[in-house]
């Protein structure tokens, strides 16, 4: 049969780009609209490994894709919403939940793909509310994702139906090392399992190949469509690499024990076979979840184990930012009250430490413009909220307790403190929002202006850091000189606006690069306004 290998390889190679853009187009969806909702439901569900299979094992038999759901995973890991242990669970799961899939007829989300593509675009360009647009890029991703894989599986399809490569698959079947060097590059490929555990079946059904032959390959098919997952962590951050890694180590231990016992698990599901009468098909089908479930339930126990050896393997600093308070015990709230005060103060300094680095982040971007930067401030200033509303609840319930006067003095001032540093955060959210417009729209600052930028930046990060040095130290002594130093950085705004309008009237910067740096040193008095907030709390003996 005549074989089109340029309409093959071009197909492969768009599927391979829209696919790499729809991950990328899902995971700034979902960083950006999960919320704390999304983020509950998930540690609800996934709060431990077991928890985590059983989510991977539905989630896999409803979107009939253990690549989609690993993407997914990748993608809510790198985004902070998952641990590497709740990951490694889910991968668990979705291993099992893929062979569900070929025992149950029902639908599959590729053929809503392009309709998911319509209904994304929808939200994006023709609504301007946030979370509607937000919304919009998850399903515009997921959507390109599974269209993409169509795309992919479609473009190397016609290769099965090659009786020169359908016969090099039997002459190397024959060997169960060259046997799972076969499934793993057909599944690299075709970028399906479900594809090429299909042929496997048709082989086997023709007699083509004996079980002994078929089971390496299908082992083999496992590994292959881990390339998903190490796709899906390409210019992610370390934690989505790992995860990658945990599904490639737990499908390449899974095959080398089914190896090791290659003869009695042949003769396990002959025996299988057999008694149920089960089609060659069937049958391997049935080896297909015998294999998945029982490396499942012998590496399960070994789930911290797995952790640590991807951690070893792929080393580096987790980027990923900590959703979730460090000091706030309920139990303390009814049981000791005042240690329960005391424990809001240090997640207040917690909080204030998110603040810091997100102030820090904003600054860094202006300077280097890198994208990682503006996402890892984007991810902290959602950390920031998440604590900051976590800490205004335990207040709020701390508040009916019974605590002395001057305690609920101190609960009143934490509470507006954390407000104070939930604002920072939002201030260098925006700094970062009005950056990435400045570089969209090449808008440059001169040299006089960048170094009058650093110059202001020190100050009020300095400034930030003292401000909380004295909360944490309740140094009356160092908020009282903030004071000073709060109306020097506000003497030094209005300096700089003078010298950035006679600049302009010089024709040194653009009208839009002035109106832009005015905007950015007003955000940076607006920082040290609600870092004096705090210094003002200490002054008063009041946190």
């Amino acid at each position: 049969m005549s074989i089109n290998w340029q309409e093959i390889v071009f197909n492969f190679l768009g599927g391979l780009g829209l696919f790499l853009y729809s991950i990328k187009t899902m995971g700034e969806g979902l960083q950006q609209a999960a919320g704390d909702r999304l983020r509950y439901y998930i540690d609800k569900y996934t709060s431990n490994p077991f928890l985590g299979v059983l989510v991977g094992i539905g989630m896999t038999a409803l979107i009939q894709s253990s690549s989609g759901v690993t993407v997914i995973t990748v993608g809510l890991v790198s985004a902070g919403l998952l641990t590497l242990r709740q990951a490694i669970g889910i991968v668990m799961g979705a291993n099992i939940g893929t062979t569900i899939t070929s025992f149950i007829i029902g639908f599959k989300l590729g053929d809503y793909a392009l309709p998911m593509l319509f209904i994304g675009a929808v939200c994006l360009f023709f609504t301007k509310n946030r979370l509607v647009n937000n919304v919009g890029r998850i399903v515009f991703g997921v959507g390109g994702i599974f269209f993409a894989l169509n795309l992919m599986s479609g473009a190397m399809e016609p290769l099965k139906d090659l009786q020169v490569f359908r016969d090099y698959m039997v002459q190397l079947s024959k060997s169960p090392i060259l046997g799972v060097f076969v499934g793993s590059g057909l599944t690299l490929l075709i970028q399906a399992s479900s594809a090429t555990i299909g042929i496997l079946q048709n082989l086997y059904a023709s007699h083509l190949i004996d079980l002994k032959g078929a089971l390496p390959v299908l082992f083999g098919d496992n590994i292959g469509t881990t390339i998903t997952a190490i796709i899906a962590s390409l210019g992610a951050n370390i934690a989505a690499k790992r995860v990658a890694g945990a599904h490639v180590a737990f499908n390449v231990i899974g095959t080398i024990i089914c190896l090791v016992f290659l003869v009695p698990f042949t003769s396990l599901i002959q025996w299988f076979e057999t008694t149920l009468h089960l089609s060659p098909e069937m049958t391997i089908a049935f080896a297909h979840g015998t294999f998945n479930i029982t490396n499942t339930i012998i590496q399960f126990p070994f789930i911290g184990a797995l952790a640590y050896f991807v951690t070893k393997l792929i080393p580096g600093e987790d980027e990923v930012v900590k959703y979730e308070p460090l000091y706030l015990d309920e139990n303390l709230i009814t049981q000791a009250p005042s240690i329960a005060l005391g424990n809001a103060k240090k997640e207040l300094l917690h909080l204030g430490g998110y603040a810091r680095k997100a102030f820090s982040l904003s600054y860094e971007f202006i300077l280097h413009q890198n994208e990682k930067t503006a996402e890892k401030g984007h991810k902290t200033e959602e950390a920031i909220n998440t604590i900051d509303e976590d800490l205004t609840r335990y207040l709020i319930r701390l508040s009916s307790e019974a605590l002395s006067p001057r305690e609920s003095e101190v609960l009143t001032n934490i509470l507006d403190s954390s407000r104070d540093l939930e604002r920072i955060g939002d201030h260098a959210e925006s700094l970062i929002n009005l950056t990435d417009y400045l570089i969209r729209k090449k808008v440059v600052f001169s040299e006089a202006a960048l170094a009058e930028l650093e110059d202001i930046y020190s100050q009020t990060q300095e400034f930030v850091e003292d401000a909380l040095k004295s909360v944490e130290n309740n140094d009356v002594t160092l908020a009282n000189e903030l004071v000073v130093r709060h109306e020097a950085i506000e003497k030094l705004e209005k300096r700089l606006r003078k010298t950035h309008i006679r600049r302009l009237n010089q024709g040194e910067c653009t009208p839009q690069a002035g109106v832009n740096f005015i905007d950015i040193i007003s955000h940076y008095t607006r920082v040290a306004d609600h870092a004096m907030n705090l210094a003002e709390k200490v002054q008063i003996e009041q946190i």
